[in-house]
């Protein structure tokens, strides 16, 4: 029985995803760089300075922004 109701739950729960995806919905946290942040970050990081100090003045971590430069680091 507790298998049937885990079922009927999982399909629900992929019918909701799959409305809200159709209805153009994203779901998880919301990125942290933005078109802005990142112009910004190239720009920085081409004068020469630290991606730590990038990182910091932009309010994101250091991975985050060496993930989003990717190659341009």
């Amino acid at each position: 029985m507790a298998e049937f109701v885990r079922s009927l739950i999982k399909e629900r729960t992929r019918a909701g995803l799959d409305t809200a995806k159709a209805q153009g919905r994203i779901g998880g946290r919301p990125s942290a760089v933005n078109e802005y942040v990142l112009t910004v970050a190239r720009a920085r990081k081409a004068k020469g300075e630290s991606v730590s100090a990038i990182a910091k003045a932009l309010g994101v971590s250091r991975a985050t922004l060496y993930r989003h430069l990717g190659g341009d680091s």
